[in-house]
C-alpha cells in the first residue's frame, strides 16, 4: 500500500515545522491519537465494567472494578488492520467479557477487509476472562446472549439457534463450538434468552403469518410452546423466579394482508396480497412449508374488502396489544393485561424491558427508530403487521418518551417516566438499574446541545439529572450496588473517556485513558453556539470555532463542515460516535491551522424535535436542508473576520451530499470542498423534470466551478460507490478541477487509522492550496 505512505512534500515540510522546538501549530496525527472508549457496559451482580477501545487504529477490550476502576486490557490487539470491535457484553457475575470483531457481510457476503488480509477478513465472537487477560475467538456469530455465568452465548444462524461454549480450550463436539444448531425448530427462531438462572431458553419461532413463544429446557433437552395460538408472539421477558416469564401478543395476519405464494389446490391458494405485494427473494425461512418468510404484509390487495376482520387484525373488543405470563412448566398461559382500542400509547410499544411486574417501553409514532444497537432487548419481530395497520394517529409530540406498565394489573395505563422534553436518541441511552426499580436516560433535555444523564423510578416519579457540567454524558452503566454509575464522558477539550460518578456526587473520575501523550489539550478553542435562520424562518444551531491567534481586523478563511446521517447533532463537545469523534477533532485541527470553523446542525438532524428531524420537502423531495447550508455560508461571508472569498466545506455522507450541493449550486460562495463519500444523485431518475432529480447536486452540474476532493472506500455499505463513478465521469466532462482518493476493500467510514492520517494530509494540503494565501507554517 504504497498510496497510504505517501504525503505531499508540502504536508512533510509542515509536519517538520510541527515537530520543530519553535512550532506552535499541532497536527491532525496529535488530534486523533487519544485512545478513545466506545462502548461500556456493567455487570449485574458486581461493581465492575467493561468496554472496547479505539487507539490510532488499534481496538481492544478492557475491563475495570470497584473501588479503584483500575483499567486491565483483556485483548492484545496491537495493528491497525481496519477490524473493527463492537458488541461488548459482560457476564452477570463479572467474570467474563465478550465482543465481536468484524463487521457484517455486504450485499454480497464479503466482510470488510480494508488491509487486504489475503487470508480473508475476520469476523467473530472473542472471549475473555477478567481475572486472566488474555482473549480467543469462539465463534464467527453475531447478536451474541451472554449466559448468566458466562459459560456460553447463544446466537442465531440461517432461523435456528446456536449455542458456543467459552473455553480458553476448544470444545470436542460441534454443537458445544457452535458449528452445529443447539435447538432445531421449524420457522425461523429469533430473540434467545436465558432464563436468570442459565437452565432455560425461551426464543420467539415466526411461521409467517404468526409466531410462538417457546422454552427449552437444558436438563430435559425438550422445548414447550407457551400457550400456542394464531397470533403473534413476541418479546420473552423472564421473571426472576426462573419459572414464569412475560411476552407480548399481537394478532395474527387477517386475510387481506397474507401474501403467500400458493401450491396449487383448493387448500393453498396464493394469498390475496400476493397480487400486489410478491414475496422478496431473499425471504427468510418458516413461510408455507418453509417456501419463504413472510412478503410485504402492509400492502393493499386490488380490490379492498371493509368486512371486519379481512384486512386489519383486532383482538375481541378491539383491542391490538396484549401480555400474557406464562408457567414455563406447563406452558400454560394467562393474558394479564391488554390496551384500549384506539389507545395510541400502549399500541406502540417497542423497546420493552421487565422490571418486577412493570414493563418499561418506548414510544414511538413510527414503531421505533434503531439506532446504534446495544442494550434493551433485541426483540422478536417487532410489531406485528395487522396491529401497525390498526393503530390510530398518535397524539403530536416532539420528543421520544418513555412509559412503565404494570402488565399484572388488567386495569394498569400506562406511566409516562420521561416527562422531560429532549430527545432519548436509541437503545444505548437508557437502562435499568440492577434492582430493577430506576431507569436511567441520557438526553439533552435542558442542554439542548449537549447530553447528560438523568433518572426516575420506574414506578414513576420526578426526573432528576444526575450528570452536571459543560460535558455530554452518555452510556450510562449502573454499578450492581447502586454506588457507582459509568458513563462515557467528553467535553470541548476533552475526548471521549470513561468516568465513574459516586451517587450523589455531580463530580466525576476520569479512570480510563489514564493518559494522552502528545495530545494538544490546550490547543482547543471552546466552541461558541450561533444561530442563523433559514430562508423560511427555521432556526438552525450552529457551533463556531474561532482560532486564538485571531487578531482584530483580521480577515480568516473559512470552513463548513456538515454532518452525515442525517439523524445526527453535533455538539460544542467531543461526540459520542466515533467518526464524529474524529470530525469535532478535525474542526478543532483546522481552527488551529487558522480557520474559522462553522459546524451546522441543518434540518433532518436530531436534538431538536421529531418536527425538526421530519422537515417537509426534504431529500429527495425537494432538499429543503441546503438552504440551511447556504444560510451558514452567508452568515460567515457577514462576519468582520471572514473573507467572504475564502469560505470551503467538508463532510461525509450526508454530509459530502450537501458539500456537492454546495458546490454545484453555489460555487459563488463555496471556493473548495472535501466531499467523503457523498450521495450525488438522489433516486434512479434523470428525468430533468423529476423532484428526485432536482434535487441532486448533478442536477446543477453546470453550476459547479469550485475544485473538490472526492473520497471513498469501494465496499461503502451505506453509499453506493457508483455516486463517485458517476460523479467523476459529469466532472470530467466539465473539466471540473477534482482530486479523487479511493480506498480498495474499505467502506463507509474507512476502517484503517493510517487511511485517516493519509486522508488528512491531502486535505490539508488541498485547503492550503485554494483557501490559504500563505503556507501555514508562515503564521507563527
Amino acid at each position: 500500500m504504497r498510496l497510504l505512505a505517501r504525503f505531499s512534500a508540502f504536508s512533510i515540510a509542515v509536519v517538520a515545522a510541527i515537530l520543530s522546538p519553535a512550532a506552535e501549530i499541532p497536527s491532525y496525527q496529535q488530534f486523533l491519537s487519544p485512545a478513545s472508549p466506545q462502548e461500556v457496559v456493567s455487570a449485574k451482580k458486581a461493581d465492575r465494567v467493561a468496554w472496547v477501545d479505539y487507539a490510532e487504529g488499534k481496538r481492544n477490550a478492557y475491563t475495570a472494578a470497584a473501588p479503584s476502576f483500575t483499567p486491565v486490557r483483556l485483548s492484545n490487539f496491537q495493528k491497525d488492520d481496519g477490524i473493527m470491535m463492537s458488541e461488548v457484553h459482560i457476564s452477570d457475575d463479572g467474570s467474563t467479557v465478550i465482543f465481536l470483531r468484524g463487521e457484517a457481510p455486504n450485499r454480497d457476503g464479503w466482510s470488510p477487509n480494508p488491509s487486504a488480509d489475503p487470508n480473508g477478513p475476520e469476523h467473530a465472537i472473542w472471549a475473555a476472562h477478567t481475572n486472566a487477560p488474555g482473549a480467543w475467538r469462539v465463534v464467527d456469530a453475531t447478536n451474541p446472549e451472554l449466559a448468566p455465568d458466562g459459560s456460553a452465548i447463544l446466537f442465531v444462524k440461517g432461523g435456528q439457534i446456536y449455542r458456543a461454549k467459552i473455553s480458553a480450550v476448544k470444545p470436542a463436539t460441534e454443537v458445544d463450538r457452535g458449528e452445529k444448531a443447539f435447538i432445531t425448530e421449524w420457522g425461523v427462531q429469533s430473540s434467545p434468552k436465558w432464563s436468570p438462572d442459565g437452565r432455560k431458553i425461551a426464543f420467539v419461532s415466526t411461521r409467517t403469518d404468526h409466531s410462538f413463544i417457546v422454552v427449552y429446557d437444558i436438563a430435559t433437552h425438550s422445548v414447550k410452546y407457551m400457550s400456542p395460538s394464531v397470533d403473534f408472539d413476541t418479546t420473552p421477558m423472564w421473571m426472576a423466579d426462573n419459572k414464569h416469564l412475560v411476552f407480548m401478543r399481537q394478532p395474527g395476519l387477517p386475510f387481506g394482508q397474507q401474501a403467500q405464494q400458493g401450491a396449487g389446490g383448493v387448500g393453498l391458494p396464493n394469498g390475496p396480497a400476493l397480487q400486489t405485494a410478491p414475496a422478496p427473494s431473499n425471504a427468510g425461512r418458516g413461510g408455507g412449508r418453509g417456501r419463504g418468510g413472510q412478503a410485504a404484509p402492509a400492502a393493499t390487495p386490488a380490490v379492498t374488502n371493509n368486512s371486519p376482520g379481512l384486512m386489519q387484525a383486532t383482538f375481541r373488543g378491539g383491542y391490538t396489544v396484549s401480555f400474557y405470563k406464562a408457567d414455563v412448566t406447563t406452558g400454560d398461559a394467562q393474558e394479564t393485561w391488554h390496551n384500549q382500542p384506539n389507545d395510541p400509547i400502549a399500541a406502540n410499544i417497542g423497546n420493552a424491558r421487565l422490571a418486577g411486574d412493570l414493563v418499561v417501553f418506548q414510544f414511538s409514532a413510527g414503531g421505533g427508530r434503531g439506532g446504534r444497537g446495544g442494550r434493551g432487548g433485541r426483540g422478536g419481530r417487532g410489531a406485528a403487521p395487522a396491529a401497525a395497520s390498526a393503530t390510530p394517529s398518535a397524539p403530536v409530540d416532539e420528543w421520544e418518551r418513555y412509559y412503565s406498565l404494570n402488565v399484572m394489573d388488567s386495569s394498569a395505563r400506562p406511566v409516562l417516566l420521561t416527562t422531560t422534553n429532549g430527545m432519548i436518541e436509541d437503545r444505548t441511552a437508557s437502562i435499568l438499574s440492577a434492582d430493577g426499580k430506576t431507569f436511567y436516560y441520557c438526553t439533552n433535555a435542558g442542554d439542548i446541545e449537549r447530553r447528560h444523564i438523568w433518572t426516575v423510578p420506574v414506578s414513576g416519579g420526578t426526573p432528576v439529572q444526575i450528570t452536571m457540567g459543560d460535558g455530554v454524558e452518555t452510556y450510562p452503566a449502573p454499578l450492581a450496588s447502586g454506588k457507582y454509575l459509568a458513563t462515557l464522558s467528553a467535553n470541548w477539550n476533552l475526548p471521549q473517556s470513561l468516568g465513574i460518578w459516586k451517587t450523589g456526587s455531580q463530580s466525576q473520575q476520569i479512570v480510563f485513558p489514564a493518559s494522552r501523550p502528545g495530545f494538544p489539550m490546550d490547543a482547543h478553542v471552546k466552541p461558541e453556539i450561533v444561530i442563523t435562520k433559514a430562508p423560511d424562518g427555521l432556526e438552525i444551531h450552529n457551533q463556531i470555532f474561532l482560532p486564538k491567534d485571531l487578531k482584530p481586523g483580521e480577515r480568516r478563511p473559512a470552513i463548513v463542515f456538515v454532518h452525515g446521517g442525517p439523524q445526527r447533532q453535533m455538539m460544542p463537545a467531543y461526540h459520542y460516535m466515533q467518526f464524529y469523534h474524529w470530525a469535532y477533532g478535525i474542526n478543532e485541527w483546522l481552527a488551529s491551522q487558522g480557520y474559522i470553523v462553522m459546524s451546522i446542525n441543518y434540518r433532518l438532524g436530531v436534538g431538536y424535535g421529531q418536527s425538526f428531524r421530519a422537515a417537509a420537502n426534504a431529500g429527495a423531495e425537494g432538499n429543503s436542508e441546503y438552504q440551511d447550508v447556504l444560510a451558514g455560508g452567508k452568515y460567515l461571508q457577514t462576519r468582520a473576520d471572514v473573507d467572504p472569498n475564502r469560505i470551503g466545506i467538508w463532510g461525509l455522507s450526508y454530509g459530502g451530499l450537501l458539500v456537492s450541493q454546495a458546490l454545484a449550486r453555489n460555487s459563488d460562495i463555496f471556493k473548495a470542498g472535501v466531499d467523503l463519500a457523498g450521495v450525488h444523485l438522489q433516486g434512479s431518475s434523470l428525468d430533468p423534470e423529476a423532484v428526485s432529480w432536482k434535487s441532486s447536486s448533478i442536477s446543477a452540474i453546470d453550476g459547479w466551478k469550485s475544485p473538490v476532493l472526492l473520497i471513498q472506500g469501494d465496499d461503502d455499505r451505506n453509499v453506493a460507490f457508483q455516486q463517485m463513478t458517476g460523479l467523476i465521469q459529469l466532472l470530467r466532462a466539465r473539466d471540473v478541477y477534482y482530486e479523487l482518493i479511493v480506498f480498495p476493500d474499505d467502506v463507509h467510514e474507512s476502517l484503517l487509522h493510517s487511511r485517516w492520517i493519509y486522508t488528512l494530509g491531502r486535505m490539508e494540503t488541498f485547503m492550503h492550496k485554494f483557501l490559504w494565501d500563505l503556507p501555514v507554517t508562515a503564521r507563527k
